[in-house]
């Protein structure tokens, strides 16, 4: 069984979600960047910063390492 991850923000009325493994962060990473990118997306530059923060924070966790708050 593969453990998951979760990413999550609530903006406005809009909800971004992400579940993904270990070995997909990468590829969330990128989808966070293209969907920045994007000016049909609300998902801003800042915001796919935190979130990019927070799945680094999520491996550092899962390597059984003693995460810091955020």
């Amino acid at each position: 069984m593969h453990d998951l991850n979760v990413l999550a923000l609530i903006k406005g009325g809009e909800r971004f979600v992400y579940v993904y493994d270990d070995g997909s962060r990468d590829t969330v990473i990128g989808a966070l960047r293209d969907q920045a990118a994007d000016p049909d997306v609300t998902l801003n530059w800042f915001d796919a910063a935190v979130l990019t923060e927070r799945a680094r924070h999520q491996a550092t966790r899962s390597d059984g390492q003693t995460p810091s708050r955020i």
